[in-house]
């Protein structure tokens, strides 16, 4: 057979490489080896062939590769099997599959031994010539199915962390060359899924959701002799039940290297339940100790644990006291105290002293240890062997807590003496109170245990609706969280009182402004406070202190205020200050506020310039002039004297001023002031005499001659001397009104105006007869220049000017008028110069006379030369020159 396919082949080989295109008909290479009574295909194809796409195919079998052949089906003719065949091709156990064009399969459905041999695919010609082959041939052995799958019964119940083993036994007669592999299932429902299949070459395959679990190490495959197979899955939890099958398959390899299956039987194991823990677990607490302990003795709890997979299990076992946690021992027998449920108990152990029996010891007992104790346990059960990194994946199986043992404890109660004292007592009204409540013989106080403190004040008769009647002021509790009582609820907000623990056994209560309600009786109650079995604090003991009177002698408060001159204002313009200094008698610290006020006289009205409140807070009064605020100062100078200040004073200032001061009292800070008492200051007068600035006028001028467009400037200066009480002649206390005036004749009466300039600067110039203009000049605060620009002899004449003085008034703080200033006269000569007048026409004509002759010299010259030219010329012999000149 190997011959007649290597033939073929270089049959085929030498038809490619002579360029022609031959026919080529495959068929798999054989044998074929298959199971008797599995179904069977084979496929046949052609290639490299001409005439239609879709070709047509014949099956022949024969016994030996050179028996006579049999027919066995076409695709084209119905008619063309062999009768031994023609049944089974019209049952359609046997039947032709067209997969292509050029493809077909035959298939057998229950294949049988006698149908092993020779089977011949055949393709009739479509080919304009024959070249290739049109036919092939495979070989087809039939052996029995000797496949055998025997699983041996899984245990119906399994205890969850318990290992579960499958055991499946897969045979077969091996006569030829056959492979075999086995896999494990679970069915759950109508829903079956792989867990591990063992396939044909020894590889391991496993099931999507068993893949983790099989590389933990959670299922494992054990081998065995004689076709036994063993599959393990360890720490099985409850998600592992289900109905268990075991498949054996029957392989075989052909020489490309392709695996077929050739049969499979699969057989139910059997059904699987898995008993959660929570089912056998049973958790019970017992007491080796006396029902009732006495203090600094040892409790002894006992915990048993029992399930029916025990050895299986990891537990996590903790004892509870009240609900709470007091100490755990995790899974990997670490044990773990709970601080924050610790409180005052004191220090617990656990010990496992055998199998699910573990031990709780709690030595030196106190009332805090007494309570309801329970066990708790936590079954974790190994979920698929260990992790990558070493460690198990546990999962939570089963938790129960057993049932309650009460634990009792004598207690003693803690005693102690408390006392209170004044550390300070107030003399009088708004001075600080401070009283310390004292701890002492103190006994039988637990470690952990805490003092707190109540204070509680009894008013003094008439002070209260009921004087009987006791107000809690505030307390601190055994953690030293402050409580305070309604009434006293601000106060002690704000600061106003305190309540401390200075020491673990002294308290104090401070007042730091002391009010007149404040008086009565106090008392300090002390508890001891120790945590209870749920970890609360408790109140165990409380002792009260004997009461404490604070009270003094109220007397009405008074204030005396006396006002002083600081500077005095002669003149107006100066600066008057005043300073109120304020004595209290029976006032402690208080705000004041302060009204400076005055009047014209005695009898007159009162006006208020200025108010200053307790909390510095300053406005002006309604008498002040809102054009003068920048002059008006009030400011707190010390503790209790205040200064005011008037700058600038006038006439209307003068008369009698005085402060106003009224005490006022806080009775804690954030809250509002209350009025104490006040006091008016003795009367300060202002009283001056105004005595106005003398002013002088003069005019002057650097020369009185001038000549015809020449300029003219004379100076009109004034001078001041006298009280300026305001800022000593400043130009923004001083202006003026300047008038100039001109006659032609020297000392005449009739003048007239030529400029003039007012107080704010603006010239006006009068209509003249000169062709010259005038200007007007200030030069300082107290000078100004008339300009004559373009002197005519119309500006021959004395001058003079007139100047009207403007003030500001220190005293009345207004523009005033002074009198009218009148200068002394200038005469002013303007000369006509002869030379001046004759210069120009004198030089303008000789230099006429100049140009005229030497004009007409030159035109002399150059006529000359063109009307007396000859046009021949006689040259004159040497001796004859010679001659004339000895001539």
């Amino acid at each position: 057979m190997k011959m007649d396919i290597s033939v073929v082949t270089l049959v085929f080989g030498l038809l490619m490489f002579g360029g022609g295109s031959a026919r080529v008909v495959t068929v798999p290479p054989g044998p074929l080896i298959r199971v008797e009574g599995q179904p069977v295909s084979i496929r046949c194809d052609v290639t490299d062939y001409s005439g239609p796409r879709e070709q047509d195919f014949e099956w022949m079998t024969a016994r030996e590769a050179t028996g006579s052949r049999v027919r066995i089906i076409s695709s084209f003719d119905p008619s063309y099997s062999d009768p031994s065949f023609s049944k089974r091709v019209a049952s359609g156990d046997i039947s032709v599959v067209r997969l292509q064009d050029n493809e077909v399969e035959l298939k057998v459905a229950e294949v049988k031994a006698t149908d092993g041999g020779y089977y011949w695919c055949l393709t009739p010609s479509t080919d304009s010539t024959m070249s290739g082959n049109y036919d092939a041939r495979v070989q087809l052995t039939v052996i029995p199915n000797t496949l055998r799958v025997s699983p041996l019964t899984p245990p119906p119940a399994v205890s969850e962390g318990s290992d579960l083993t499958l055991s499946c036994n897969v045979t077969r007669e091996l006569s030829h060359a056959t492979y075999l592999s086995v896999t494990w299932s679970v069915k759950r429902g109508a829903t079956s899924e792989d867990i591990l299949t063992l396939g044909p070459q020894g590889d391991v395959v496993t099931g999507a959701k068993y893949a983790r679990r099989y590389a933990d190490g959670g299922i494992r495959l054990v081998p065995g002799r004689n076709g036994l197979f063993e599959l393990v899955i360890t720490k099985v939890t409850t998600s592992d039940d289900g109905v268990y099958e075991c498949n054996g398959t029957e392989w075989t390899h052909d020489n490309r290297g392709k695996w077929t299956k050739i049969v499979a039987s699969t057989r139910e194991m059997g059904t699987v339940a898995v008993t959660p823990t929570g089912q056998s677990l049973s958790v019970k607490a017992s007491s080796s100790s006396p029902p009732l302990l006495s203090p600094g003795e040892t409790l002894t709890l006992l915990c048993s644990v029992a399930a029916d997979n025990l050895p299986a299990l990891a537990l996590e076992v903790a004892w509870l006291a009240d609900g709470r946690d007091v100490v755990t021992m995790d899974r990997s027998g670490v044990v773990i105290h709970n601080a924050s449920a610790g409180g005052s108990r004191a220090p617990a152990s656990l010990e496992r002293t055998d199998a699910g029996e573990y031990r709780l010891g709690v030595r030196g007992v106190s009332g805090e240890d007494a309570g309801a104790y329970a066990c708790r346990v936590r079954a974790f059960v190994d979920k698929g062997g260990r992790s990558s990194g070493g460690g198990g994946r546990w999962l939570l199986a089963a938790e129960k807590t057993s049932g309650a043992v009460a634990v009792k404890v004598a207690q003693t109660k803690p005693s102690f003496t408390v006392t209170l004292e004044a550390v300070l007592k107030p003399q009088m009204t708004a001075e600080p109170t401070e009283l310390a409540c004292h701890v002492t013989n103190i006994t039988h106080l637990p470690l952990e245990g805490r003092l707190g403190v109540t204070w509680e004040h009894t008013p003094l008769p008439g002070a209260g609706s009921d004087p009987q009647t006791s107000q809690p002021v505030g307390s601190l509790d055994g953690r030293g969280n402050l409580l305070p009582a309604a009434m006293y609820s601000d106060r002690l907000r704000s600061g106003e009182i305190s309540l401390t623990r200075v020491q673990p056994d002294t308290f104090k209560l401070r007042f730091l402004r002391t009010q007149e309600v404040d008086m009565g009786q106090y008392g300090c109650s002390v508890a001891a406070w120790s945590a209870n079995s749920q970890g609360d604090a408790a109140k165990t003991a409380e002792h009260q202190s004997a009461p404490l009177a604070v009270r003094w002698v109220t007397a009405r408060p008074t204030l005396n205020v006396v006002a002083k001159r600081v500077r005095e204002a002669s003149v107006g313009g100066a600066t008057f200050e005043m300073s109120c200094a304020v004595a209290t008698v029976n006032l402690g610290e208080a705000g004041y506020s302060v009204l400076v006020q005055s009047q014209d006289s005695l009898e007159g009205s009162v006006r208020t310039i200025m108010t200053l409140s307790p909390d510095n807070v300053l406005q002006h009064g309604g008498a002040t002039d809102p054009t003068r605020r920048d002059g008006l100062v009030l400011t707190k100078f010390g503790p209790a004297e205040f200064r005011f200040r008037l700058a600038g004073v006038q006439l209307s200032d003068r008369g009698f001023y005085w402060c106003d001061i009224t005490a006022w009292t806080k009775q804690q800070a954030g809250q509002t002031w209350t009025r104490a008492t006040s006091a008016e200051s003795n009367k300060v007068k202002i009283d001056f005499q105004e005595n106005g600035p003398s002013f002088a006028v003069a005019l002057q001028s650097d020369t009185t001659i001038v000549y015809p467009w020449e300029t003219a400037k004379m100076e009109c200066s004034l001078s001041v001397s006298g009280s300026s009480p305001k800022t000593g002649a400043h130009a923004d206390d001083l202006a003026y009104e300047v008038r100039w005036f001109f006659t032609r004749l020297r000392g005449g009466e009739t003048t007239t105006q030529v400029a003039s300039v007012d107080r704010f600067g603006v010239v006006r110039k009068d209509a003249r007869n000169s062709s010259s203009d005038v200007s007007v000049e200030r030069k300082d605060a107290h000078a100004y220049t008339l300009n004559i620009h373009g002197t005519q002899d119309s500006d021959s004449g004395e001058y003079h000017c007139v100047a009207t003085p403007w003030y500001l008034s220190a005293s009345t703080g207004a523009w005033t008028q002074a009198g009218e200033l009148t200068s002394s006269r200038v005469f002013l000569t303007v000369r006509f110069a002869v030379w001046e007048s004759l210069k120009l026409p004198l030089l303008y004509g000789v230099g006429a006379s100049i140009g005229v002759g030497l004009f007409s010299l030159v035109l002399g010259l150059v006529c000359a030369q063109c009307c007396c030219r000859n046009t021949t010329h006689t040259p004159r012999s040497r001796n004859n020159l010679m001659d004339l000149e000895m001539d």
